[in-house]
Formats: structure tokens, sequence, C-alpha cells
């Protein structure tokens, strides 16, 4: 039987332990603050994140990491993407050596404008064959609800890749294999920078074709800066490019659409954080760490630009808009 290690039991990070676990692995969900790992284990539900949705019984949480990773044949980490180095500084000692590191994270790190899995290689030493991504439209309540859903599993090694899918094949979650991390990563990252920008969209009052133009052209620059960091352009039309895109700029289930929806209306990023409890949309975080990448490499991203002047520069929606519109014509 697998043995898996999911840390971090936040939404997707718990669903994945489900996951994990009703495709037979055995699996340990560790938690942050020892009293919802005590009440995951007492009452079979992640009360904080997923209210009213049961998790199987053989689900174990735990707040020890060391308890958590240890056997582990797959680690995945599902932490904030911009606490992840910090954090595995910590878990590196405890990793056992050739367990698959799977990052569930979708964002691109502040100030060195590393994705996911360059972050984890860079901390624990591991070759690029030992780490694997998960990508696609992966919310949360709706897998936890065992809504049919399928997803991408990217890695190097397509063997490790195809053993990651295996352990998380169930009857309503169905993962595909795919060798271009790159691509995988980066649809993940900028989808939820577009998906605040579709959400600023709708606040101020405007439809489907505006949303959809929103969606189109964001493919177009995630598939440019995607092209010049060496990734396979089918990548992104598919189920990490096009499909985790439609799922996150459409779904109400989508923190970063309804946290823009917010700013839309006319909100303040701090106003809008208030309103969501403190947690601020990955959009926002990913915002400039995506335009610099971007900018390191000379890739055209307007969306993205406009959701950084926004949220960072004082821009309001109604200008974003407008300089969109008004942009030089082109090619498409």
């Amino acid at each position: 039987m697998t043995r898996a290690a999911v840390l971090g039991a936040g939404s997707w990070g718990t669903v994945f332990a489900k996951v994990l676990t009703d495709a037979g692995s055995d699996v340990a969900l560790w938690a942050r603050r020892p009293e919802l790992a005590k009440s995951i284990n007492t009452t079979h539900e992640n009360a904080d994140y997923l209210k009213g949705l049961s998790l199987p019984e053989r689900l174990i949480a735990t707040s020890d990491a060391a308890e958590a990773l240890a056997g582990a044949d797959i680690v995945a980490l599902a932490i904030p993407s911009q606490t992840l180095r910090a954090n595995l500084r910590d878990w590196t000692p405890l990793l056992p050596p050739n367990a698959t590191l799977v990052s569930l994270m979708k964002g691109v790190e502040l100030g060195t404008a590393k994705r996911m899995s360059e972050v984890i290689a860079e901390v624990a030493g591991a070759p690029a064959e030992r780490i694997a991504v998960v990508s696609g439209p992966n919310l949360a309540r709706e897998i936890a609800q065992e809504q049919p859903t399928a997803t991408v599993v990217a890695c190097a090694d397509l063997e490790r890749a195809t053993a990651v899918g295996h352990a998380s094949f169930t009857r309503y979650f169905r993962p595909y294999t795919n060798t271009d991390v790159v691509g995988c990563e980066l649809g993940g990252a900028v989808k939820n920078v577009i998906a605040l920008a579709c959400g600023m969209a709708q606040g101020m009052g405007f439809g489907d074709n505006t949303v959809a133009s929103l969606i189109t052209r964001g493919l177009a620059e995630t598939a440019r800066l995607g092209a010049v960091l060496g990734a396979d352009p089918m990548t992104f039309a598919g189920l990490a490019g096009l499909g985790d895109l439609v799922a996150t700029c459409s779904s109400p289930l989508s923190r970063n659409r309804t946290f823009g929806e917010r700013l839309g209306r006319g909100e303040t990023l701090e106003q809008a954080q208030q309103a969501t409890l403190g947690q601020v949309a990955e959009g926002v975080k990913s915002c400039r760490s995506v335009l610099e990448l971007a900018d390191r490499h000379g890739a055209d991203v307007p969306i993205t630009r406009a959701v950084e002047a926004v949220c960072f520069r004082g821009t309001s929606p109604a200008d974003m808009v407008s300089e969109l519109m008004l942009r030089a014509m082109k090619r498409e």
C-alpha cells in the first residue's frame, strides 16, 4: 500500500488527502494547529475549511510533521506558496530520501520569481525527477462532494507521474499525466491573476463578452510566457491551462474571482481582505511575482500588469479596463 503525507490542512490539502485515501493510500494529513488535527480525527470533518463535508475515517490528521512524513512514498505540499521556502527548510531533514514530492501549490515566489517546483528543488536538494505538480480545475469543495473532475499530474519522470496518478485515481477524480512541469505550473499560477481580472469585470457589472475576452486573452499571455520558458504550447489547451482557467474565472467557489468582484465593486484591497476573514486570494500575491517573471524574460502580459497596478499602484478597476481596451491594435 502507498503511504502518503499531505502537509497542509487547508481546503485543497484536505481534499487531496481524501482523494488519496479513497484511492487506497495510507494517508497522514499534517495540520499546523493541533486543535484542527484533533477535530478532524474526532469528527471526520474539517469544519474550518469544508464544513459539512465528511472525510474518510481512515484519514489520520496530526500536527507532528515527523509523524506525518515517516515512511511516506508521496509527500504532497499544500501550503500557501509564499510560505513554502520557510516551511520546507524545517521539513527537509524529515523527508524520506526517495519520496516523490508533489506540489499542490499554484504560485510564483516573490523576490526570486521561481516556480514552486524550483523552490522545492533548491531547498530540499531534490532532482527534478522526484518532483511532481498537480494542476487543473481543482475547486476543492466540488471534489470533496465527489463531483467528477479531471486533473493533471506532471513530472519530468513519467513513471513517477504515473505512480502519483494511480495513487489518486478514484471514481470521481481522474488524473492524466504530463512531463511539462513548466507549462502546468504556469497555467496554475497565472490563472489566479486572470481570475482577479474577471472578478473585477463582473463586480463592475460587465457580462459574458467581457469575461470571455479576459479568459481568452489571459490564456494567450500565459502561453506567451510559457513559450519563452520552454513550456509545451499544447499544455495550455489542456486541463492545466484552459481547464483550470475557465473554472477559476467562472466559479463562485473561486476565491480569486470573488475577491476580484469585491475590488470591482469599489472595495480596497484591505476592505476585501477584511471581508474574507483576512484571507488574501493567491492571485493578489502572485500578480507581482508573475509580472516579475514575465519582465525578466521579456514576455508581454498586459492583463497581469493591469491587475498588479490595481492591487498595488492605486489604479482603479475602471481605469484598468480602459487601459486594456485602448492598447494599440494587433493581430490575434
